[in-house]
């Protein structure tokens, strides 16, 4: 198989690796997570014009990419400046559902989503309910002229700057989906900080009215699409893993061979340089478990798909926290300090842990997965 990537999505990486060095250093990003929306108006439509959503749809859904290597460039990318823009949310894991459930009137909703003027939200994660993806304590009653819906969703990514909400509930047939505006009756939406610079909210529906309509895909059918959402989701969680790894790797590189102990740069002491290629052997590790995620999650084969994507994930997750660990320590106490983009980075990684599963999560999913295929 040749992992090599087209000239265009080398023209991509190129442009927003480009980007996100000129125009979203450390400090603009300080600036961003402080304001009271989370992320910048401005840095949102630069991505969009920059193409980087657009990317992550297919030419059918009025895109130019959609496949796993196009979320792989994008979000490594992305990974690299600690963008908190909301593609995850909004392009990959809403619009990834509303592209493979929705019907014609659904799916304009994603010319919005592609040119930035929609943010969309999935919300599906609920207090208590941990990482699982089968079902759903939000309840939706059918009436005479629409859905009643009732529930709390946790965790919903950029759940504040949502103007679209695609909410999982359960119904008489089972896990449904729904799109629900942000701004209808009963709709009220908490926000709150992340560690590591995000901004995540809980969505509380409280007798909620929507027309029939709102029903995305076919009622009771809806663990597919969460599925394939969530798979392209981990694919980009992973990807920007790796991009934030690098960073990490490079800096701590950097102050290996610069700083001095006895005279001589630290990076000469061999326990250090063992340590190091350590880290340098498992990011490559993990490189490649990202590599096979994103061919899988494009396959029709569900099992293959899903156990790619959930070693990807474990990996980066295990890996992940040893980069930002051995990073930090490498530093000594000074990489602990806010004033050093490490610490940030360093959060990043342990945050994308506990993101759509955590590493011990995905293991027993991975093993639990090919119980299944025998």
């Amino acid at each position: 198989m040749n992992f090599e990537h087209t000239e265009d999505r080398r023209m991509l990486a190129d442009t927003l690796n480009r980007y996100v060095a000129e125009q979203y250093g450390i400090e603009a990003r300080h600036k961003i997570v402080k304001a009271p929306k989370g992320y910048s108006t401005e840095q949102w439509q630069q991505f969009a014009e920059l193409g980087a959503i657009g990317a992550l749809f297919s030419e059918a859904d009025g895109g130019y990419g959609g496949a796993g290597f196009d979320i792989a460039v994008v979000f490594e990318a992305l990974g690299r400046g600690l963008v908190v823009e909301p593609l995850l949310g909004s392009a990959v894991l809403a619009g990834s559902a509303i592209a493979k459930a929705g019907n014609e009137a659904q799916r304009a909703h994603l010319e919005k989503i592609i040119d930035g003027s929609t943010i969309a939200a999935f919300a599906h994660g609920e207090p208590g309910s941990g990482y699982t993806l089968d079902q759903a304590a939000t309840t939706a009653t059918q009436t005479s002229d629409g859905w009643l819906l009732n529930g709390t969703k946790t965790m919903v990514q950029q759940g504040e700057a949502a103007t679209l909400f695609v909410v999982s509930a359960s119904t008489t047939q089972g896990l449904s989906l729904f799109l629900v505006p942000a701004d209808a009756t009963g709709v009220s939406v908490n926000g709150s900080p992340t560690v590591d610079g995000g901004r995540v909210a809980q969505v509380t529906l409280t007798n909620v009215t929507v027309p029939a309509d709102a029903l995305l895909g076919t009622e009771g059918k809806a663990l597919a699409t969460v599925e394939h959402a969530v798979a392209r989701g981990i694919v980009a969680l992973a990807a920007e893993s790796l991009g934030t790894m690098d960073v990490a790797r490079a800096a701590t590189l950097e102050y290996l061979q610069t700083r001095k102990q006895f005279g001589v740069p630290i990076g000469s002491f061999q326990a250090l340089q063992h340590r190091m290629a350590d880290v340098l052997l498992e990011i490559e590790q993990a490189r490649s478990a990202v590599i096979n995620a994103a061919a899988a999650v494009d396959g029709d084969d569900r099992i293959a798909r899903e156990k790619a994507v959930s070693a990807a994930k474990y990996s980066v997750g295990r890996i992940g926290t040893l980069v930002a660990e051995e990073a930090i320590q490498l530093h000594g106490g000074i990489g602990m300090t806010w004033e050093l983009p490490l610490s940030h980075y360093a959060k990043r990684l342990v945050m994308i842990d506990h993101q759509l599963g955590d590493e011990d999560f995905h293991l027993q999913r991975y093993i639990a997965l090919g119980k299944e295929a025998a």
